[in-house]
C-alpha cells in the first residue's frame, strides 16, 4: 500500500528525517512510536509533501507521490488527522465535513450515513460550529473529515491526545473497526502504549529521525519501551 524507500525531510536546510525506510500493507496497521521530537509528526508531514523539501522514494498503490502537492497526495488516497485536530472553528461541523468530500475521487453531495454510525454526535450538532465543540468532539469530526476524502490510508497524529477518557475509548473502537472489518490502512502515531498493542498489526520505533526499529507488535516489548521510550 505504502512504501518508504531512502526518505529524508528537510525543515529549510535542516535534514530532520533520515533515511527512511518503511512499508506498510493492505489493512495494516502501524503504530509510530518515540520519545517527543524524534520525528513522528515530521514522518506524517513528510508522506504529505508538507516539508520544505523531501528526498527519497514515497509510493502509494505502486505509484510514486513525492513529485505531486499535498492537495494531489490526497486526491491519491492520503487521509490526515492532524495533531491539534485542525478543525476549523467558524465553519459549522456540516462545513467542516463537507470539506472532506473535496478529496475524494467522486465528491459525495451529502454526508453519508456511515459517518453518523460512526460518530452520532455530530449529526446532532451539524449547524453548530467547529470551535463550540469539546476537544473530544473535535477530533471525532477531525477522523470523519478525513474519511470522506475516502482514503487508501489514514494517518493519525496522537488522536487520544488532550481527551476525556470516555471518547478516548469510542474513538480507539472506531480505529480498530475501520482497520479490521473495512481493512483501511491506518498509521497512528501515539504515545500511549497500551492502544498501540491493542490495535496495531506491526510497529516503528523513531530516534533522531530515522527508524530504530520495526517489527511486529508482538515484539513490543517493555524492554524496547523502556529502552526507546521512557524518558
Amino acid at each position: 500500500m505504502l512504501e518508504l524507500a531512502n526518505v529524508n525531510g528537510f525543515y529549510g536546510t535542516s535534514r530532520a528525517l533520515q533515511s527512511v525506510d518503511l512499508t506498510v500493507g493492505n489493512g495494516e496497521f502501524l503504530s509510530v512510536l518515540g520519545r517527543n521530537g524524534v520525528g513522528k509528526t515530521t514522518l506524517l508531514r513528510t508522506i504529505l509533501g508538507l516539508m520544505s523539501r523531501c528526498t527519497g522514494s514515497i509510493r502509494l498503490d505502486g505509484g510514486e507521490i513525492n513529485v505531486l502537492p499535498t492537495h494531489k497526495r490526497a486526491k491519491a488516497g492520503v487521509g490526515y488527522v492532524p495533531q491539534g485536530r485542525g478543525i476549523l472553528p467558524n465553519f459549522t461541523v456540516r462545513e467542516n465535513l463537507t470539506l472532506g468530500t473535496f478529496a475524494a475521487e467522486r465528491p459525495a453531495s451529502s454526508i453519508p450515513d456511515h459517518i453518523f454510525e460512526l460518530f452520532p454526535i455530530l449529526k446532532e450538532f451539524l449547524g453548530r460550529r467547529g470551535g463550540n465543540l469539546s476537544g473530544g468532539q473535535q477530533q471525532q469530526l477531525a477522523i470523519a473529515r478525513a474519511l470522506l476524502s475516502e482514503p487508501k490510508i489514514l494517518l493519525l497524529d496522537e488522536p487520544t491526545e488532550g481527551i476525556q477518557p470516555n471518547i478516548v475509548e469510542q474513538i480507539e473502537d472506531v480505529l480498530i473497526d475501520l482497520n479490521r472489518k473495512n481493512k483501511l490502512s491506518i498509521i497512528l502515531v501515539e504515545q500511549n502504549i497500551k492502544f498501540a498493542r491493542r490495535a496495531s498489526s506491526r510497529f516503528a520505533i523513531l530516534n533522531r529521525g530515522s527508524v530504530a526499529v520495526s517489527d511486529d507488535i508482538k515484539a513490543l516489548s517493555d524492554d524496547l519501551i523502556h529502552q526507546h521510550l521512557v524518558v
